[in-house]
């Protein structure tokens, strides 16, 4: 089968295209024919080796995978021919998407909703299953809480924005001004632009009880600032910014009870991914979760869109690579 690999983890220069041995699948895994996949940072992170996970050799590279089933043991669950997705590949000792098969733990696999388009799908799969656990399984949020959503524009923040939303919180979104149109329309209650001199100042005014949550999908927030817009026993989930290295005012955050969590969707156990995955597709059926920049390429420019993961340029982008049938 045609694979995008890596023979050793290493600069996007080490990705190759090329045949590798059709993968069988053990009596509880599924192997899917895949349509689609896509490149996510993390994604990155894993080909270079800074993200630390096992890693057999040659590694096929890619989370998310939309396809169909094309084997599948009775006790599986799964049927030959049904539409799957999955969003947890290329990990964990587990080979990639970017291939013309994957072999998929049944419990890893998840059905496409019915009328769900596949091209669709495989723009929030990643995003959207990692907002749902940053805010819920790790952040908590409520219905009538307050949000404040850092790098509400992306793909994670925008997938943050609609599901916090739909839960009955009010959301404030932090984004560029070119962006508040996007964000309000995905639910926010109020933009404010992070570049605002007066940001402090009008989250002040506009929430002077502090919110419940702050989720960070940008990577860029200052701990030191985002204490003072916590409320008592506010919580902070943080999920982006690898490089980042703040510091944290210690004695105003345990006065206040504050609570501060970071997150990878990596670590996520397969019951919360499982949960995060109803979720998803629940939004998906009804239309509601879909990414506002997308763009298809061939599966050979791989390489250049982990070159533009590494370099932050995605900017609310998102890439489809279609791989073909043998």
């Amino acid at each position: 089968m045609e694979a995008a690999f890596v023979e050793r983890l290493g600069p996007p220069e080490e990705i190759r295209l090329g045949l590798l041995p059709r993968p069988v699948p053990g009596p509880t895994d599924v192997l899917v024919r895949v349509a689609l996949t896509t490149v996510n940072p993390v994604d990155a992170l894993v080909r270079s080796g800074a993200f630390p996970t096992p890693a057999p050799l040659p590694l096929v590279l890619g989370r998310d995978a939309v396809g169909t089933v094309a084997e599948a043991a009775p006790g599986t669950g799964f049927a030959p021919g049904e539409p799957v997705w999955t969003n947890s590949l290329g990990h964990g000792g587990r080979q990639g998407a970017a291939a013309q098969y994957a072999v998929v733990p049944a419990d890893r696999l998840y059905r496409l909703p019915p009328e769900t388009s596949p091209t669709t799908a495989i723009t929030v799969l990643h995003p959207g299953a990692t907002a749902w656990l940053a805010l819920f399984r790790h952040g908590g949020l409520r219905a009538g809480e307050t949000v404040l959503i850092s790098g509400a524009a992306g793909n994670v923040g925008g997938a943050a924005v609609t599901f916090a939303a739909e839960a009955g919180a009010r959301v404030l979104a932090l984004a560029r001004d070119e962006n508040a149109d996007h964000c309000r329309d995905l639910g926010a209650a109020e933009v404010i632009d992070y570049r605002d001199p007066e940001l402090a100042a009008r989250l002040a005014r506009g929430v002077p009880d502090g919110v419940q949550l702050l989720a960070d999908a940008s990577g860029h927030t200052e701990l030191s600032w985002a204490v003072e817009r916590l409320a008592p026993r506010g919580r902070m989930v943080l999920l982006a910014g690898p490089d980042r290295r703040p510091a944290l005012p210690v004695g105003p955050f345990y006065q206040r009870d504050l609570s501060l969590r970071g997150f990878v969707i990596s670590h996520a156990t397969v019951p919360e991914l499982a949960d995060a995955a109803t979720a998803v597709n629940r939004l998906l059926s009804h239309g509601a979760l879909a990414s506002r920049r997308v763009e298809t390429r061939p599966l050979s420019a791989i390489t250049d869109e982990h070159r533009r993961a590494e370099s932050g340029g995605t900017g609310g982008r998102r890439v489809i690579l279609p791989i073909l049938p043998t």
